[in-house]
């Protein structure tokens, strides 16, 4: 349970101009944040056929994270607010914890992609909607499974399991960057040889939106990674004020507006999907020249 954030300070005293516009990015960011990623939770919720694609389903439940990681910037970038052992006015490692969601996420999905592309018999008589639904679900048990048990245990051994966590991290980034190395080569090999059609154009797109959104991942997180290594090992390493200011983490949280911007770039299914959700409702102005694009 977060403390009353009436008795929390801000992030920044307002003393100097950069003070200033550090609270206004993380204002701006946390709405864009929101509104992106919410449009492709509606979106997809909305669309019938596009609930009924494993793929789609994946695009959901990394959506539905970066949406409450946007909500939760409104308390991390504007207060003042230090994740960590000990922690100021934190979370509980909370909001932390919807990366992790997000990357057993991303490890699925691009197994989801490899045996969708390399094993399209087995996939199509093995991996159905409910198995994918079950294995989004356990990235959110088994993320809070272990973070309920690492808030009810004490400090140090917390720290530990944190640790353990870290290293565990440390392994499925490998895993991932070998995994998107392969989707590429299926890419640009395998579906070169099969038949034009739909099939192909669904496959040939969902891997190159899995591939750029791995690729954004790992720019975007790869300083923190190493960050927390050099922490790790020699004690030294970066250290910030708060959440607010921590350059970082900051560019991590940055995945929760890239991933489902990427999303709605490589899918026109997608995109036509938003618009007629959300974006035609909110933007009464443009409704009549977007409508012939994305409408039928």
């Amino acid at each position: 349970m977060l403390l009353n954030t009436t008795t929390v300070p801000l992030s920044v005293d307002f003393d100097t101009p950069a003070d200033f516009f550090i609270f206004i990015f993380h204002l701006l960011f946390a709405t864009s944040v929101v509104l992106v990623a919410g449009s492709v939770v509606v979106g997809i919720t909305f669309t019938r056929s596009l609930r009924s694609q494993n793929r789609f389903t994946f695009m959901l439940n990394t959506s539905i994270s970066d949406t409450l990681t946007g909500l939760s910037v409104f308390y991390l970038g504007l207060f003042d607010v230090q994740e960590g052992y000990p922690s100021r006015n934190g979370t509980f490692y909370i909001v932390p914890s919807f990366l992790g969601v997000n990357v057993l996420t991303f490890l699925f999905a691009q197994f989801d992609r490899y045996f969708a592309v390399c094993h399209p018999f087995f996939y199509r008589r093995c991996v159905k909607r409910f198995l994918v639904i079950g294995v989004c679900a356990f990235c959110w048990v088994y993320t809070y499974a272990i973070l309920t048990v690492q808030n009810m245990v004490p400090v140090s051994t917390a720290a530990r399991i944190n640790a353990f966590g870290v290293m565990t991290l440390q392994i499925i980034v490998v895993i991932k960057v070998l995994m998107t190395i392969k989707l590429y080569i299926i890419a640009r090999n395998q579906l070169g040889r099969e038949a034009p059609g739909a099939e192909r154009d669904g496959k040939r797109e969902s891997l190159r939106i899995i591939v750029f959104v791995v690729m954004c991942f790992l720019a975007l997180w790869c300083p923190s990674f190493i960050n927390i290594i050099v922490r790790q090992l020699t004690g030294k390493g970066m250290r910030f004020r708060n959440e607010a200011t921590n350059l970082f983490a900051i560019m991590a949280r940055l995945n929760a507006l890239v991933t489902p911007a990427v999303y709605i770039w490589g899918s026109p299914a997608l995109r036509g999907a938003v618009w007629r959700a959300v974006w035609r409702r909110i933007c009464p102005r443009c409704k009549k020249r977007c409508d012939d694009k994305y409408l039928p």
